[in-house]
């Protein structure tokens, strides 16, 4: 039996790093692709669709920036000549309750997320796991629900708060917007595809439903829960239309319907009107960047769950 060339052994490892150089870059066990026509093509769609997108946000941050001569001069200029200016910004806090009103539209959007989030929640699993006569009905009302504009409620829902006495009071803000039935449809539908299974020895054991529900099915449904509690609390700080009936003192007003208020005597004020839209826009696009991972999460989650 012939003796191993020594010279040979080094080689090897030679061979391999230069056989691992040359494989492409895997990423989570799958080969990376390189550009190909059709996903250049993707990107140059996506990115017009993009840009299409954040013209008119960089237009209007750009005028809000401008002087009311400036905004309104012809023709329209992108970098004004005198430069730029808070002009708009400080007549819009002088002239308003700004922080008030920003306070009023975080207490009661995050009662209202808090709230949904809860009933929502204990909706879904319910309809999910509990078998009880009606219950086909009652999802079908809800997913009927959907279809009903929301202005149609708005003259019943204010009759019920004037005479429950909750016109101009955070809580007439607060109760008619906790019902959201597309997020107990969406609950519902992700608790669908929770196995069964988890929950059985724990019903062996004498738990509840209740401690189920809170110790087994929650903790499983965070990136839901969390994607549902973002777009409730988007939803809640942008609604105009409701907070603008009910509630009629300026210390209780939102930042949407607050900035509608500060109008000035001379008319349509460019500037003033894009520096109100940029201020209520502000803390949505903090969130949004803050918690843009878990939005995404729970699209994705939400997609493969079947809704």
């Amino acid at each position: 039996m012939s003796a191993a060339n020594p010279a040979a052994a080094p080689a090897m490892p030679v061979r391999a790093k230069a056989a691992a150089k040359a494989q492409p870059v895997t990423v989570a066990g799958r080969r990376r692709r390189g550009p190909t026509p059709a996903r250049i093509l993707a990107f140059v769609i996506l990115a017009v669709f993009a840009l299409a997108w954040l013209t008119p946000v960089l237009w209007a941050a750009l005028t809000s920036f401008k002087t009311e001569a400036e905004a309104a001069a012809m023709p329209v200029t992108i970098v004004p000549e005198n430069g730029f200016t808070l002009e708009a910004y400080l007549n819009v806090l002088r002239e308003g309750l700004v922080p008030r009103w920003a306070w009023n539209s975080l207490i009661t959007s995050a009662a209202v997320t808090l709230i949904t989030v809860a009933i929502s929640s204990l909706a879904g699993y319910a309809l999910s796991r509990l078998r009880f006569a009606g219950r086909q009905m009652v999802v079908m009302l809800i997913v009927a629900s959907i279809m009903i504009p929301g202005q149609i409620l708005i003259v019943p829902l204010f009759q019920l708060m004037l005479s429950l006495n909750l016109v101009d009071t955070y809580w007439g803000i607060i109760l008619p917007q906790v019902v959201a039935a597309p997020m107990v449809f969406i609950l519902k539908k992700f608790f669908d595809q929770i196995p069964f299974e988890l929950e059985e020895a724990a019903l062996m054991d004498g738990a509840s439903r209740l401690r189920i529900f809170w110790s087994i099915v929650l903790p499983l449904s965070r990136p839901i829960l969390g994607a549902v509690a973002i777009f409730v609390f988007i939803g809640a700080w942008n609604n105009f239309l409701w907070p603008f009936i009910v509630v009629n003192d300026s210390n209780l007003m939102t930042l949407p319907t607050g900035l509608q208020t500060v109008i000035s005597a001379y008319g349509i004020q460019y500037a003033q009107n894009m520096a109100q839209a940029m201020l209520a826009a502000l803390p949505l696009i903090v969130v949004f960047m803050f918690f843009q991972r878990q939005i995404i999460k729970g699209i994705a989650t939400t997609g493969i769950a079947g809704t």
